[in-house]
């Protein structure tokens, strides 16, 4: 049987406690009785199971079920994942600004705070001010650090997920390879008193925006794809309910397809994408003219105000990659294409519609839903921390950790 994101649930006497986990919390079995008939499990052996995950405080009991037999009787107890007994906390960086949060196990955001984080400054800084941010988002709603499960982090760089380092990335000079884990896992013990082996998992920004929205908004959309624009430009791919990384975390990394123009773009290289269509570019070409800009987060603003350079220039932008993106769709044939981050508005999406229904093909498009974010800057914080869930919770992961509980 496939579970979420792909995973399948073992049958039989295989079935463990994390299986019957998972089938409560994808809502396929949500039942004794519907356990047993989709494991082939005994009715004892189910019960205790199930015990296992009431003991940790990972199930409860809900309402009572509707009765199938005809005959009447005592309906089903139904059985939920009960969100209350951890939290999460998830953090996303862009170049010059950090967004944190503390989350419920379903998403639910707790506390959060915003303020200047500059990538520029390198991990050992900006890591270490995530710390004492988390620290003070648990005394701002009232929970303690031994309720924390897990760290989630968007940065805005290529990650290995296995290693959860940056691999050669182009705006976050100093993070190459650097233990982002194990320092931030370090800055959260000594500001919040937290044991420092607590699990940190690090992705890039683009793919936890584009997790969080596809769970939240889209989530019968097999194919979904999320373009970030901002002082850089990436994306983020679900594929059958999973981030789509490629290799080695380097999916995603439009900003660096050569459109050749002869601007120099930050990687090195010259005619990238995020050099002429960014929010970065966008902010130089407006500071040329005379126009007070120095990142995306300045266009934005420029933007919401009406602005007629800034909106021109995001139109023009809009169809640079409007026009990359007309290959990116005949490749991946998603149903979603969202844009999202600090160009999001009415001129750039115009822009990119008008390139991408001209040079792609008819059949890439004709179920193609074309939008912008719901869940806004909140984006990457979700998906950060769905992300920890589903890692922490997965069958093989909760088994683990039951054993570690000593039940």
């Amino acid at each position: 049987m496939t579970g979420r994101a792909g995973r399948a649930v073992k049958a039989g006497n295989q079935a463990s406690a994390g299986d019957l986990l998972e089938l409560v919390r994808s809502g396929r079995a949500t039942t004794r009785g519907a356990l047993q008939q989709a494991t082939g499990l005994s009715r004892a052996t189910v019960g205790q199971r199930l015990d296992r995950l009431f003991r940790a405080g990972w199930l409860r009991e809900g309402a009572g079920g509707p009765v199938d037999s005809p005959l009447g009787g005592r309906p089903s107890i139904t059985l939920e994942f009960d969100d209350e007994h951890a939290v999460v906390l998830a953090a996303d960086l862009d170049t010059r600004h950090g967004r944190a949060a503390l989350l419920t196990l379903t998403g639910e955001i707790l506390a959060e705070h915003t303020g200047v984080l500059v990538i520029d400054e390198g991990p050992e800084t900006v890591l270490g001010e995530l710390g004492r941010w988390f620290a003070d988002l648990l005394v701002k709603a009232g929970r303690s650090a031994g309720a924390v499960c897990g760290i989630g982090l968007g940065v805005p760089g290529p990650v290995d997920s296995d290693t959860g380092r940056v691999v050669q990335p182009p705006i976050m000079p100093g993070w190459d390879g650097y233990d982002i884990r194990g320092r931030l896992g370090r800055a959260f013990a000594e500001y919040a008193a937290a044991r420092p082996d607590i699990p940190v998992l690090v992705d890039n920004d683009a793919n936890l925006m584009a997790y969080g929205e596809q769970r939240t908004g889209y989530p019968d959309c097999s194919a979904f794809a999320l373009v970030k624009v901002s002082t850089g430009i990436g994306a983020g791919m679900v594929v059958g309910g999973t981030i789509y990384r490629g290799v080695d975390g380097g999916a995603g990394d439009i900003g660096h397809i050569r459109v050749g123009a002869e601007a120099l773009c930050r990687c090195g290289s010259y005619g990238c994408l995020a050099a002429v269509a960014s929010g970065g570019a966008v902010a130089r070409r407006l500071a040329e003219s005379g126009v007070p800009a120095a990142s995306g987060s300045d266009v934005r603003d420029l933007l919401t105000a009406g602005h007629p350079e800034a909106m021109a220039l995001a139109r023009e932008a809009g169809r640079q990659v409007g026009d990359v993106l007309a290959t990116v769709v005949t490749l991946l044939n998603p149903g979603v294409l969202m844009i999202a981050g600090d160009l999001a508005g009415t001129p750039f999406l115009t822009g990119v519609r008008e390139l991408l229904y001209q040079r792609a093909l008819p059949r890439s498009t004709a179920h193609l839903d074309v939008v912008t974010s719901r869940l806004g800057e909140r984006a990457g914080l979700v998906g950060a921390g769905a992300l920890v869930v589903e890692y922490l919770y997965a069958p093989e992961r909760a088994e683990e950790r039951l054993a570690a509980l000593g039940v």
